[in-house]
């Protein structure tokens, strides 16, 4: 029988930082569609003072990543951003209830992959990036993983600068 601990583990943290639904806890406030569904419409596409990406170019960029990430490490590694296929929307072209659903489809074909992999010995082997560079399989899915709490906090940050309220939730909530 293949180990596969280390596959598994990878795919219980990429669903873990994209939905908040880990196999015994949530961890909604750091996942990136919960992060995401708690954006009114109106802060979709507005901006701080003196900010430069919205929640839209945000999401759309993420995205992007994880259908990069998947062409280059597991497919044929010759798409392009800029392009539709990547990007399907130009700035302020994009609704959260069109993003949304790329987004999870975007997860879930990257995650599909992960699936795949035979056993951990894969999770070392080199594989392209779209930047030029082979990188360890592990290091990948770890860079998406990663990528999505990432940008799960600045959606957060956003829209609690938008809202009028940068503070703590535990704070509060009563508990700080």
């Amino acid at each position: 029988m293949a180990d596969r601990g280390g596959i598994e583990t990878l795919l219980h943290l990429l669903e873990e930082a994209f939905r908040g639904r880990g196999i015994e806890e949530s961890n909604e406030s750091q996942a990136l569609l919960t992060n995401l569904a708690t954006v009114p419409e109106t802060s979709w596409r507005a901006l701080p003072p003196r900010a430069s990406r919205s929640i839209e170019a945000i999401a759309v960029h993420v995205g992007a990543c994880k259908v990069m990430y998947a062409d280059y490490a597991f497919g044929a590694g010759s798409l392009q951003f800029g392009t539709p296929a990547v990007e399907p929307w130009g700035e302020g072209a994009a609704s959260p209830g069109d993003v949304v659903p790329w987004l999870e489809q975007a997860h879930e074909t990257l995650v599909g992959h992960v699936a795949a992999l035979a056993d951990d010995a894969e999770l070392d082997r080199p594989r392209n990036t779209n930047w030029g560079e082979h990188r360890p399989t592990r290091w990948i899915v770890a860079a998406m993983i990663t990528h999505d709490a990432y940008h799960a906090g600045e959606i957060n940050h956003l829209r609690s600068l938008l809202d009028g309220d940068d503070r703590w939730r535990f704070v509060q909530q009563g508990f700080g």
